[in-house]
C-alpha cells in the first residue's frame, strides 16, 4: 500500500462476491451455467454458449484478443484512478483458477470514491464491462494469465479520472 495519503482520507470499499445480478449495472458476468452444456466433437466436449454483450464495432473498431500476464496485487490497495472505454466493451477471462477484484463505477460523469463498487471473482468467472463503465485496472489476486477481448481501432478509447483522496480495497483471501 502506498502511504502517501493520510489514513483518514482513505475511503474504505467493501468487496462483495461477483454475481450476475449485482454486476448487471456495469456489464455481464461470464461463467459456465449450472448443468450440462451441449455435447460437441462426438461427445468429447461440452459447449456452453456464454452470454456476453460484446460491443466492439463503434468508430470502425474491430475485435482485439489479448493476453494479460498479471502479477498478484497486494492488498490493501489504494484506488487513485479509474478508466473507461466509451467506444467498446472490455472482457476479462482468467485462464485457470485466477481470482481478481473488479472495481467499477456507473457509466456517465466522472466517478468519485463514493460511487465505486468492488467485486471478487471465484477464480473461474470473467466479466464483460459495458462501454463507458468506469473501472480500475486489472487487480489480480492470483498471478497468472487473463484473456482480454476489447475494441481496437484508430480512435483512442481510454479516458481516465484521478481521485484527490483514494478509496481503499482491503480484501483478504
Amino acid at each position: 500500500m502506498n502511504d502517501a495519503a493520510p489514513r483518514a482520507a482513505l475511503m474504505p470499499l467493501a468487496v462483495q462476491p461477483l454475481t450476475p445480478q449485482a454486476f448487471a449495472p456495469y456489464g455481464t458476468v461470464i461463467e459456465a451455467p449450472a448443468g450440462a452444456g451441449r455435447p460437441i466433437n462426438g461427445g468429447n466436449a461440452q459447449r456452453f454458449d456464454l452470454v456476453s454483450d460484446l460491443q466492439l464495432g463503434t468508430a470502425n473498431g474491430r475485435p482485439m484478443l489479448a493476453l494479460f500476464r498479471a502479477e498478484a496485487r497486494r492488498f490493501p490497495h489504494q484506488v487513485t484512478e479509474m478508466e473507461r472505454h466509451a467506444l467498446g466493451s472490455q472482457t476479462f477471462v482468467p485462464l485457470g483458477e485466477r481470482r481478481f477484484v473488479i472495481v467499477v463505477a456507473p457509466r456517465g460523469a466522472a466517478p468519485s470514491p463514493e460511487t465505486l463498487a468492488a467485486f471478487i471473482t471465484d477464480g473461474l468467472q470473467g466479466v464483460t464491462l459495458a462501454p463507458g463503465t468506469w473501472h480500475h485496472a486489472l487487480l489480480a489476486v492470483d498471478a497468472g494469465d487473463f484473456v482480454v477481448v476489447e475494441r481496437a481501432g484508430d480512435a483512442v478509447d481510454c479516458d481516465t479520472c484521478a481521485f484527490a483522496a483514494p478509496a481503499i480495497v482491503d480484501w483478504e483471501s
